[in-house]
This record gives C-alpha cells, sequence and structure tokens, in this order.
C-alpha cells in the first residue's frame, strides 16, 4: 500500500482505513546507519498503519502499538496488526508503527519514530475522530521498552496518556533486562549513565501516565522482574497500574490463540480500559 505524506491528511477527511503514512516524507532527523528499506533484515521504513473503527461506535480512544522483535525485528501481526480488530470493536482506534532499529548505540533513532507517530496521530486528532488527551502506547517485549520510554522521557505533549505493556523489557539492568535488547539498543558497552538513562523504571515521574502491564510467570526471556520493578515505581509515585503475571505461557503470546490466558487477557485488558474512560 501506498504510504500517505501528512500533508494529504491534516485537513482532510481521513482516507478508507486502514492507511499508512510515511514518518518522515522529508527525511528523518535522526539515523542509525540505514541507507535501505529492506523488512527481510530488520530493516523497517518507518511508518504507521491506521485502524479506524467503522463497526462499534468510535469513543474517541486511541492506541499507537508497538511491536517487539529484540530491537532487531518487528512481530508486526501477532503483536500489531492483529490486534486492531479488538480495539475496534471497543470504538478504539489504533496506529501500528514501524520503527527503525537503533542498530546497537542509536536509541534515539527507534525512539524519534514513536514520538514522530505520537505527534502526528494528536495533530489528525480531528479528521481521525481522536480525543487528543484519551491517546494511549502499547508495546510488547522490547516494543513495551520503546512504549515505556516514550511514557517516561518524551516531552509532556508527546506523552501518551495510558500504557499498556506485554511482557516488556524496562530495566537496562543486566540482572534482569533482555541482553539482546540491551545491546542493540545501547551497544556492547554503555555507559552506566546510558544504562540508568533508559532503565525506565528509574524515570517514572509524577506525569508517567497509568499502567496495564502482563507477563507470564515462566517468561524465561524477560524476567517479570522488569514489570514488577516497574509497577512499584508507579506506584510508588501514585501513579495508577495493574499487574498481571499468568501462570504460563512464556514469551511472545500477543493475541495468539494458542495463548491458553488469550480471552482473560483481552477481558482484564477491557475492563482496564473501562475503568478511567472520560465523563
Amino acid at each position: 500500500m501506498m504510504l500517505l505524506g501528512l500533508s494529504s491528511l491534516g485537513s482532510a477527511q481521513s482516507p478508507k482505513s486502514p492507511f499508512e503514512i510515511d514518518l518522515w516524507p522529508n527525511g528523518a532527523p535522526t539515523q542509525n546507519g540505514q541507507s535501505s528499506f529492506d523488512e527481510s533484515k530488520g530493516d523497517f521504513k518507518p511508518s504507521i498503519k491506521v485502524f479506524l473503527p467503522t463497526q462499534a461506535k468510535p469513543n474517541g480512544r486511541f492506541v499507537l502499538i508497538c511491536p517487539g522483535g529484540g530491537y532487531t525485528h518487528l512481530a508486526y501481526h501477532h503483536e500489531g496488526y492483529d490486534w486492531a480488530p479488538y480495539f475496534n470493536k471497543l470504538g478504539i482506534g489504533v496506529a501500528v508503527l514501524k520503527y527503525r532499529m537503533p542498530k546497537g548505540g542509536h536509541a534515539e533513532v527507534p525512539i524519534s519514530d514513536a514520538e514522530e507517530a505520537m505527534r502526528i496521530i494528536r495533530e489528525n486528532a480531528d479528521s481521525w475522530g481522536i480525543n487528543p488527551n484519551d491517546v494511549g502506547i502499547m508495546g510488547f517485549s522490547a516494543g513495551g521498552h520503546l512504549a515505556s520510554t516514550i511514557a517516561t522521557h518524551a516531552p509532556q505533549a508527546l506523552r501518551p496518556n495510558f500504557q499498556i505493556l506485554m511482557y516488556p523489557v524496562i530495566t537496562m539492568d543486566k540482572q534482569y533486562t533482555h541482553l539482546g535488547s540491551r545491546a542493540s539498543l545501547l551497544g556492547d558497552n554503555p555507559s552506566s549513565e546510558l544504562e540508568i538513562l533508559y532503565s525506565n523504571e528509574k524515570q517514572i515521574d509524577e506525569i508517567t501516565p497509568r499502567a496495564f502491564i502482563a507477563y507470564s510467570n515462566d517468561d524465561k526471556v524477560v524476567p517479570p522482574a522488569n514489570g514488577v520493578n516497574y509497577y512499584l515505581a508507579l506506584h510508588n509515585k501514585s501513579v495508577p497500574a495493574a499487574l498481571y503475571i499468568y501462570p504460563t505461557g512464556g514469551h511472545g503470546w500477543g493475541i495468539s490463540e494458542g495463548f491458553l490466558y488469550k480471552n482473560q487477557v483481552l477481558e482484564e485488558l477491557s475492563a482496564w480500559l473501562r475503568s478511567f474512560e472520560p465523563e
């Protein structure tokens, strides 16, 4: 599908859903040394694919989804596109982000892509039927690290209003992190200052948005301690948060039918989303 430039969307009626938008039609301000886009090699053209509700009455809520993939590739189906029907049935719009990889030390690259996606979503709030004060971010695994980074680091105008984190990488502490994601994001020998900066449990403040956090107890890829520590840090700052740890499921279940607790996750996520619907 052809990627649309932002200029075609700002004031006109939005195209038929789903549609794609190139995040940087005039070139990105950050670079990772990537000179071409070959998705088979994990080199993604930064874009969002937007799914607006059609069957259910839109309620103005919107979610930007950041698929996982260890900061080397993107699982953009079961951790991205496949979530659109669930959210759309709730009247919630969705954009799935294809972000560029940090290539072992260019953390600012995927972060700039996610921030630009948030800017575009809010800029198009009127034409897409979005409440700009009810835009969340969702992330899986390394995409959960990206989502929680936007939730804790982004300028206030670009921070989401809520965050949904599925088995997220949160910390860069070697004791608990996913080492592959850490190396891809920060390089092999990052400074202690950089490690702390991107350990998001240490970056929570009073404007960090509320969070839904979910893991499997037997996740051997990203230890649930990532989410437990994040939850406790949120709680200590009086930020509303919910933490769910399911008995089994391992890592990377997304919205797959093979995950035993899939329906339970969806029910609990739906209830959590209802718990803070705008008046």
